[in-house]
């Protein structure tokens, strides 16, 4: 007998079975179950179906196998038949011709049809039927009016000009009404006649009607601010104000719910952004407290959305012109909302840096920059600046970057050049040149188990354990993170503003922003890659050379490269005698009027290039420059004089030879050329600060005693020492403290002394000897006869003769 045929598939151990999932124990079980559900699901269906069939047929009742229509003979013949004496027939004969009635014969059959007896109908023959019945419409043309026009003349002759215009008919509704003219008069006396006001009752209603507006507006902003988390639905409330509809106070309750929002939304935003609420935790049960914290959040994101939305609305009006339905506001209003709009965006884009919509604002924002129109120029540029300046960690910094290098490149370098100068007030100082070789340092290991166990006992490795987390805790307390994340930021940041300047300098030289450029490369020059050092001197010489500078640009280009030079550029090996040169023969272009403001690009430059430099600098050439400067000092205001003297006295500290210009010897061969644009061969050992002299006698008194400083060789300490206070400022710190930008004197001129005397000394009123004599003489004749009489009569006679 044969063995029995037995499954090649094992049947699994308990252990194999202990290791399956209930998860998948479970899997299995629901889809049996649903399997079986759709089954039984499936039968129902069908048994239902079957019922209503056999319910269907019981109910439904035999047609007749013709339906005939009765034509006019027929009704005319059952007339007559009528009319006959039917109770003269049998009742046999009666049945039987009834019966015979109700058959299909070739005698009751309708002739016109051609088709069986019994035929069965189809379905679409009734449709057939009633769509022949309904009568056919005749296509409609319409009726047009051809107008002539000017005919046009050319070389063949008079070409005929016209259009076609299709004529409009008139209802007979239409006819009729114009036709009795009476009933529009009628229409017109029933009704009830407006009360029209004056224009003093008129201004009257609007301030009433603006009253309330205002106490409503102050009643909900102040009920939100007092319970913000059980009051967020009055948000709502106050910013559906902003659809305002009665035209005369539309524009106004529109401005003052723009305004109150913001300043709602100041005061209740909280100090941190708020996300999205996952599936899971908006499914998760929570204390009622959270529940209420999370319906505030979600209400106020909303709402903070909407209000954006509505100030983003009114500004694509105002510069599309797009006129509204509700005709609420005019037009002309348009500008006044979108200039309020603005200035509510500025604020919370400078006031919630952290919050929700950040970067939508300043998506908003920074296009407006540019706007042709000034006040809302200047309002967003200066709404800018501050958000950067406030900007520490670097999130706002980064996205108004970009939003602003996006702007420049699509507008292909046509903006204004306040947009761009705005970047100067990055805080991007806080980059770490040191960052490759903290990361390449050895970081300290901790040991591993299999160490911990060959070389310390149970209770070494137990305080091992706790020593090394606390040295993790340590590290973590340290905050190395967050700093790595700022350099990051701020590293990202200053690689897209270099990336607009280099485009700038690389295919728009001649735009209006290459001041602009210059000068933020001068700032952040100490920050660029080694790697670009050679090609950016390159670029900056030639422009210098080109001669289409203006004085300011050239300076900011002999600022960018010699912060270059001085920083990590020293390595490389480039003479920048040129750069000396130009600033040598630019320095006699500045003066006391418009550009004595520019002197302290002067003063930077001459730091970076005379006192940090000193080792690569000759004497020649420090000789030369302080003897320009000095001549330069009597044509600035006195803040210009100051800071320029400041910088003589810095520059001969560091080089302490240059006392020979304050003797009258010449020193050498020659003779100083003052005219001559090359410091390295002007002798300026021949010659001597004369200036010095002349700047003792100046009227401001800080000028004088750096004037007087200097002539006695700038002493550290002595009797021609500055005091503390002069001495330890840098030259533009004093530059800038003793400016008269706002038309006030420093030091401020004494006041002279408002008390009177109340008696006048007696002394000597008359110098000459001679003639104090003569008047006391006469005063003592006059006071011994009363009756002093002057006789003038010679003296007549002699001029008469």
């Amino acid at each position: 007998m044969a063995p029995p045929n037995r499954s090649k598939k094992r049947k699994p151990s308990f252990r194999r079975l202990l290791k399956t999932s209930n998860v998948k124990l479970d899997n299995k079980q629901k889809n049996r179950t649903f399997k079986k559900e759709s089954a039984d699901k499936k039968h129902r269906k069908e048994q239902k179906k079957l019922r209503s069939a056999i319910k269907d047929a019981s109910i439904r009742t035999p047609k007749p196998l013709e339906v005939y229509k009765k034509r006019p003979e027929e009704e005319e013949e059952e007339e007559f038949e009528e009319s006959l004496p039917v109770d003269m027939m049998d009742e046999d004969d009666l049945e039987e011709i009834r019966a015979m009635a109700h058959k299909a014969s070739f005698l009751t059959r309708d002739l016109s049809s051609s088709g069986p007896v019994h035929a069965k109908k189809r379905k679409g023959e009734q449709a057939v039927q009633s769509y022949e019945k309904v009568p056919r419409k005749m296509a409609v043309t319409e009726e047009k009016e051809v107008i002539h026009l000017l005919p046009l003349k050319d070389k063949t002759g008079l070409i005929p000009q016209s259009y076609e215009k299709a004529v409009v008919r008139k209802t007979e509704k239409e006819e009729e009404d114009e036709d009795d003219p009476s009933a529009g008069l009628e229409q017109f006396e029933n009704e009830e006649p407006v009360n029209i006001l004056t224009p003093e009752e008129q201004e009257a209603l609007r301030r009433q009607k603006l009253t309330e507006r205002k106490l409503r507006i102050a009643g909900l902003g102040s009920a939100i601010l007092s319970d913000p988390t059980n009051n967020i639905k009055k948000l709502k409330e106050l910013r559906t104000m902003l659809m305002e509809t009665d035209p005369s106070v539309a524009v106004t309750t529109r401005k003052l719910v723009m305004v109150s929002l913001m300043e709602v939304f100041k005061d209740i935003v909280p100090s941190y952004r708020i996300r999205a609420l996952t599936e899971a935790e908006k499914t998760a049960k929570v204390k009622k407290d959270t529940q209420q914290l999370r319906e505030f959040e979600e209400g106020l994101v909303s709402q903070y959305k909407f209000y954006l939305e509505n100030l983003e609305l009114s500004v694509k009006d105002w510069k599309q012109k797009k006129r509204k339905s509700s005709e609420a506001v005019g037009l002309q209003s348009y500008r006044g909302l979108a200039e309020v709009a603005i200035r509510c965006l500025c604020e919370l884009m400078v006031a919630l840096p952290h919050f929700n919509f950040h970067n939508n604002i300043i998506v908003m924002v920074i296009p407006l920059m540019n706007d042709p129109i000034r006040k809302v120029s200047a309002m967003c540029c200066e709404s800018v600046r501050t958000l950067l300046k406030q900007d520490k960690l670097g999130n706002a910094s980064l996205g108004t970057v970009k939003v602003i290098s996006g702007l420049i490149k699509s507008r292909n370098y046509e903006v204004r050049p306040e947009v761009l100068s705005s970047l100067m007030c990055l805080r991007i100082k806080e980059v770490d040149l040191n960052k490759d070789t903290e990361s390449t340092a050895p970081k300290k290991k901790f040991m591993n188990y299999k160490e911990k166990k060959k070389n310390l006992s149970r209770m070494q490795r137990k305080w091992k354990k706790a020593e090394e987390k606390l040295e993790k805790e340590l590290l973590e307390a340290e905050a190395s993170d967050c700093k790595d994340r700022k350099i990051k930021l701020h590293t990202e940041t200053l690689n897209i503003v270099f990336l607009i300047y280099f485009r700038i300098l690389k295919k728009a030289q001649k735009s209006v922003l290459l001041p602009c450029v210059l000068e933020g490369l001068a700032k952040f020059a100490h920050l660029i890659n080694l790697e670009f050092f050679d090609d950016l001197l390159h670029v900056l010489q030639k422009l210098i050379q080109s001669e289409e500078l203006s004085y300011r640009e050239s300076l900011h280009c002999i600022q960018t490269a010699f912060n270059i030079l001085s920083g990590q550029g020293d390595v490389l090996n480039i003479d920048p005698l040129k750069f000396y040169t130009h600033l040598y023969k630019t320095l006699f272009k500045l003066h006391a009027g418009a550009s004595n403001d520019d002197i302290s690009i002067v003063l930077r430059c001459l730091d970076v290039m005379l006192t940090k430099r000193r080792k690569q600098v000759t004497l020649q050439r420090a000789l030369s420059f302080v003897k320009r400067l000095s001549t330069l000092s009597l044509h600035t205001l006195p803040n210009g004089s100051v800071g320029i003297m400041s910088a003589n006295r810095t520059i001969m500290h560091a080089f302490p030879k240059c006392d020979m210009l304050l003797d009258n010897e010449a020193q050498g061969s020659g003779v100083y050329l003052p005219q001559l644009d090359e410091p390295e061969y002007c002798n300026p050992q021949n010659t001597a600060l004369w200036e010095l002299h002349t700047l003792k006698k100046h009227y401001h008194p800080v000028v004088r005693r750096f004037a007087a400083h200097l002539s006695h060789g700038a002493p550290s300490d002595g009797s021609g020492a500055l005091n503390v206070e002069l001495s330890r400022k840098l030259p533009v710190e004093l530059f800038e403290e003793y400016s008269t930008k706002d038309m006030t004197f420093n030091p401020a001129v004494a006041l002279p002394p408002t008390k009177k005397k109340d008696h006048f000394t007696i002394g000597h009123a008359l110098l000459d000897d001679e003639l104090k004599r003569q008047v006391d003489r006469a005063l003592s004749e006059e006071s011994g006869t009363d009756t002093a009489t002057l006789d003038f009569s010679p003296a007549l006679k002699h001029s008469s003769t």
